[in-house]
């Protein structure tokens, strides 16, 4: 499937390659749970800084993202994603529910509304989103942020795919307190 626009990924996971545990929380990316006030689990690069998402983010022209990571940021007091326009696809949510979201029912319907737009690069976010633009071919490129710790079981994005998908490394960098941080570019 061809689009104008690219899909890239910016994810944390643990060293076993899971985003989440298999209830969904993300605990283990930050040390401790969500905090109770409602404001966004803020990691520390060990510099004052986020490891490079805020750069990310400014240089994409939109997100995409499936319901549960939607439901996940949607009671953050400080929505993370000022200014970018937000697809989520779900076929649950109603649309016009949330005036910073655009809700899309399926994933065809997704690609086609970020195609309209003209969006060029898209920021691929969820585990089975992300899954689902790796099988079309959408995806040009990954930020795997592995935190040191291994959960055992969970969710993974990497789920089966009907041929291997070539990978050339960027760049890795290391930050203090262990994580490491690789990005590859999909081979065409």
């Amino acid at each position: 499937m061809d689009a104008p626009f690219t899909g890239s990924v910016f994810l944390g996971m643990s060293v076993d390659g899971f985003i989440a545990r298999s209830d969904g929380t993300l605990s283990f990316l930050d040390g401790g749970e969500k905090p109770d006030d409602g404001t966004a689990p803020a990691p520390d690069d060990g510099t004052g800084g986020d490891f490079g998402f805020a750069d990310f983010v400014a240089s994409i022209d939109a997100i995409v993202m499936g319901r549960s990571t939607y439901e996940f940021i949607q009671p953050f007091a400080d929505w993370p994603y000022q200014g970018k326009p937000v697809h989520v696809l779900s076929s649950t949510l109603e649309p016009g529910a949330d005036d910073r979201i655009t809700v899309h029912p399926s994933f065809d319907e997704a690609v086609t509304g970020l195609t309209a737009a003209g969006y060029r690069r898209v920021y691929v976010d969820g585990g089975r989103t992300v899954h689902a633009f790796l099988r079309a071919g959408l995806i040009a490129d990954l930020t795997l942020s592995r935190v040191p710790v291994l959960i055992g079981t969970g969710l993974t994005p990497f789920g089966e795919l009907a041929a291997d998908i070539a990978l050339e490394h960027v760049r890795t960098r290391t930050f203090a307190g262990g994580m490491v941080q690789s990005t590859y570019t999909v081979v065409r």
